[in-house]
């Protein structure tokens, strides 16, 4: 099969055709740095680092590009507020809205790291690119696209009626939209239409000057909207091949990001990709009803292995409910993967692992290749683990290497293999010395069982328990565990 995505521009399914043979731009909207990640945020970059691992194990040059908002009216407002929050240290009490920013950049980037989001091939910030900005404004200004505000506030509006493909991405009448909430009340005569949204937004009096950079039209800070463009433009050209991001984005940042670009003559992304909300139990997450759960909370409750592979399993366009036993089921899952992927190597691979792999499984590429559907790729990793266990009991070499090749690769693609455990996690690199040491000695007891040594196999069990391991003798072989 080939490579299909879903369009949510055409709202069809196409076959992938980049824009140069053999490369890939993908660019997908980071975070507004005004708080600590959501659980929302992660699960997007993990869908689209999926999607970027696939299509380098595809053979494509993937170039990634996510952006940092790191200036916007919420920074804004969040390090205003910060004067008077006593929940805050005093060090952070009065916190400049570039420091603040900053400080949760760091916390979204060890969010990443931690749940093997690799790191993308740009990471642009929207501070550091002001003169784009200016030189796209200007260009749509003469495109007749753009206009100054009619005082002197230093606005600057897109007019969205001046083009008539304002809508399609999100396929709405341009009358039933809502007005642009990106003006005070009692500035909306600036605007020649109340949809009409910022490119550029002068200064106002009590703001920080530091967030303010000259421009022709007055010193003023950057539209949200206007951002993703200039950027993306600068890092993988005016007509790119994937642009994605979470569903809450399609309007209106996507929708105005996708008009102010065509209507500067971009011909932008040939594909939208926009990944699906978590919920908690059903319903929509709000802090007002106390049923959000953050990243944090989630790897209080479980390594970074199993909740990658909680926010990763669902296919990236449906909605993630998250349940009390969600993390349960997916750490049940990933023990499964590892118990297998732990006996087949002391068993074929006792010196070390030395192999190459032929690439992913046939039908695991299938599925990956319709549009990204990990849940079904998932299906094919289990049924290989399954398969693998079956070889090992049955003494199968061939069968057992064969299947542990393809479940690494498959783990691999996955991004599995790239989760950060810090101090004693499961995948820490004490754990894996000692899962190699233990599952050798229980590779010698199976061996000592079945030729009838009793004595050998009860003095390995009986040292392991001694040293505080706890032995479990199960259908798919022997697994251990630490005492508490």
């Amino acid at each position: 099969m080939s490579l299909r995505f879903y369009d949510t521009a055409t709202a069809q399914t196409r076959d992938f055709v980049p824009v140069k043979q053999g490369e890939v731009g993908l660019y997908y909207c980071g975070a507004t740095v005004q708080g600590m990640p959501h659980v929302g945020h992660i699960r997007s970059a993990i869908a689209f680092d999926q999607l970027s691992r696939w299509l380098t194990a595809s053979g494509y040059r993937v170039t990634t590009v996510r952006n940092v908002t790191d200036i916007d009216d919420k920074i804004l407002a969040r390090a205003q507020e910060s004067e008077h929050d006593d929940a805050l240290p005093p060090q952070l009490r009065g916190e400049q809205w570039w420091a603040l920013a900053y400080r949760y950049e760091l916390e979204f980037q060890r969010a990443y790291d931690t749940l093997g989001v690799r790191r993308p091939t740009y990471e642009p910030r929207a501070t550091g690119h002001i003169p784009e900005m200016h030189s796209l404004i200007q260009l749509l200004i003469d495109r007749g696209h753009a206009y100054p505000a009619n005082d002197e506030s230093g606005d600057v509006y897109f007019d969205v009626r001046s083009w008539k493909g304002y809508g399609s991405l999100t396929r709405q009448n341009i009358d039933d939209m809502q007005s642009a909430t990106d003006v005070e009340p009692e500035f909306v005569n600036r605007k020649r239409d109340p949809r009409d949204f910022a490119l550029w937004k002068g200064w106002k009096e009590g703001e920080p000057e530091t967030a303010a950079w000259p421009s022709p039209w007055g010193p003023g800070r950057p539209g949200w909207h206007l951002e993703c463009s200039a950027m993306v433009t600068k890092y993988l050209g005016t007509e790119f091949d994937i642009h994605g991001g979470g569903l809450d984005l399609r309007f209106p940042h996507h929708e105005n990001e996708m008009a102010q670009s065509q209507a500067a003559g971009h011909t932008f992304a040939r594909y939208w990709m926009h990944n699906g909300m978590v919920t908690f139990e059903g319903e929509k997450m709000s802090k007002s009803i106390g049923n959000t759960v953050s990243p944090a909370d989630m790897l209080e409750l479980a390594s970074p292995r199993v909740v990658r592979y909680y926010l990763g399993q669902a296919h990236y366009r449906s909605v993630l409910d998250y349940r009390p036993t969600s993390l349960q089921e997916a750490g049940a899952a990933v023990e499964r993967i590892d118990g297998f992927l732990a006996k087949a190597a002391a068993r074929e691979f006792p010196n070390g692992l030395g192999f190459v792999s032929p690439g992913a499984p046939e039908a695991f590429s299938a599925a990956m290749n319709d549009d990204l559907n990990v849940p079904q790729a998932l299906a094919v990793l289990h049924d290989t683990v399954r398969a693998g266990n079956t070889a090992l009991a049955a003494g199968d070499s061939e069968a057992t290497r064969t299947a542990f090749v393809d479940v690494m690769t498959m783990t691999g693609i996955l991004g599995l293999d790239d989760v950060q455990d810090p101090g004693k996690g499961p995948r820490s690199p004490e754990h894996k010395a000692l899962d190699t040491l233990i599952t050798s000695q229980l590779l010698q007891r199976t061996i000592a069982r079945e030729t009838k040594d009793w004595a050998q196999a009860d003095a390995i069990r009986d040292a392991l328990t001694s040293a505080g391991i706890v032995i479990e003798d199960t259908a798919d072989g022997a697994a251990w565990t630490l005492k508490n």
